[in-house]
């Protein structure tokens, strides 16, 4: 990505419930309802919120060793409220990271928990744009 901020992506119908999502680089992805291997949207979500603190954690970590694992789960409760409409609750991630024997693992390992409290808290996007709670604006085009 060149310096913007703006994100973007688009989706297209395939079938009832099932879109196609592509993104501005040519990737292309398959979501539905459930009904089949595709992800959802709201497993996407849990995805989106793993995937980017596993990155952050990965960037951080890896200056000192590289991981010999580095892999993520990601669930948490859909409900729906007549309060808050369908909601998530609960969200939880758990990571689980390891790396070699040796000073530079030793090393990366003392900053692990140091990685994940600052993507939690400051670099990772999805998350923090989850917890702040920020308002979607949907319209129709004209």
């Amino acid at each position: 990505m060149s310096g913007g901020t703006l994100r973007t992506i688009s989706i297209e119908r395939t079938a009832k419930a099932r879109y196609d999502v592509h993104n501005v680089r040519g990737g292309t992805i398959s979501i539905g309802e459930g009904e089949d291997t595709d992800f959802t949207p709201v497993e996407l979500l849990l995805v989106a919120i793993a995937g980017c603190t596993a990155i952050d954690i990965d960037y951080i970590t890896s200056k000192r060793a590289e991981p010999l694992e580095l892999s993520a789960t990601a669930n948490g409760d859909k409900i729906r409220s007549a309060e808050h409409g369908n909601h998530m609750t609960n969200l939880e991630v758990t990571f689980t990271v390891t790396f070699p024997e040796g000073e530079a693992g030793d090393a990366a390992r003392e900053v692990l928990p140091m990685a994940l409290q600052r993507s939690h808290d400051r670099l990772c996007a999805v998350g923090r744009t989850v917890e702040a709670g920020t308002p979607v604006t949907m319209k129709l085009s004209q």
